[in-house]
């Protein structure tokens, strides 16, 4: 008897893939002459203010609260709503100025501290997977690790249905979840101001550095601040996915993984 799941290996059944990665990367092969339109990106975050002239507009999303009675012990609200605090206005910009047709979605998780629950942070990030998002952008995270195992079993699940999970990694040296994990793009802050250029780290566990210090970065009622934080990061890295995927829609994480450590700017 042959071992579990080696049918999908035997001649016939064996499924013929196209690597779609040609032999040279370049960033006019990766995302030349996109602008990301097709590509649903969720920022997972404090809402998005969609008046904000650079964001635009807002295509949907939805609103997770803390409930101790539901089953997951979240509740979720889909439809519009406001962003309580700025910080999710901020990444959405952010991936606006990098993908500008991309379809940006909500997925309200924090409150206007700034804070909320891995329960709501959980169910924020089934939302988006159950809703067809192409990539999270979470410039958020938790370094309780009785949450290791549950958001473990979430990045996976978004691994296997090709969604690119971007992550931010804690602002300081300390473990963060989900941003440890092999299955998400991590990102930390470099000093600088190309939104088209990163850097890619070859010692784990944050693979990509992008701007993110003493960056203008919108906020509420139109305005913009000065910020610094790998929060604002993050967001470059998805904004320059959703343009990838605009071009190239069949690239799976890792595949996109391999494209961004070609075109970094520490890539011989």
């Amino acid at each position: 008897m042959k071992p579990a799941w080696a049918w999908q290996f035997e001649p016939g059944t064996l499924q013929r893939i196209d690597t779609q990665l040609p032999a040279a990367i370049t960033r006019e092969w990766a995302w030349g002459g996109s602008t990301g339109a097709g590509i649903k990106v969720a920022v997972v975050d404090s809402g998005i203010d969609g008046s904000h002239p650079r964001v635009g507009s807002v295509a949907g999303g939805a609103v997770v609260l803390a409930d101790p009675d539901a089953t997951r012990g979240a509740r979720v609200i889909e439809g519009p709503h406001e962003d309580l605090f700025g910080h999710g206005t901020a990444c959405a910009a952010i991936i606006r100025a990098a993908a500008p047709d991309a379809e940006l979605y909500s997925v309200r998780v924090l409150g206007e501290k700034l804070t909320g629950r891995g329960a709501v942070f959980a169910e924020g990030m089934r939302w988006a997977l159950a809703n067809g998002m192409d990539v999270l952008n979470m410039s958020l995270s938790t370094s309780r690790a009785d949450y290791y195992g549950l958001f473990h079993e979430i990045t996976d699940a978004a691994y296997f249905k090709h969604a690119m999970v971007v992550c931010a990694v804690n602002n300081v040296r300390a473990p963060s979840y989900p941003s440890q994990y092999a299955s998400v793009f991590s990102v930390a802050a470099h000093s600088g101001r190309d939104p088209f250029h990163l850097d890619y780290n070859p010692a784990p566990p944050v693979e990509f550095g992008a701007p993110g210090i003493d960056l203008e970065v919108a906020w509420l009622g139109g305005k913009t601040i000065r910020a610094t934080g790998n929060s604002f990061a993050a967001p470059h890295i998805s904004g320059l996915i959703a343009r990838i995927l605009g071009k190239h829609p069949g690239l799976t994480p890792f595949q996109m993984k391999t494209v961004l450590m070609a075109v970094a700017d520490n890539a011989s």
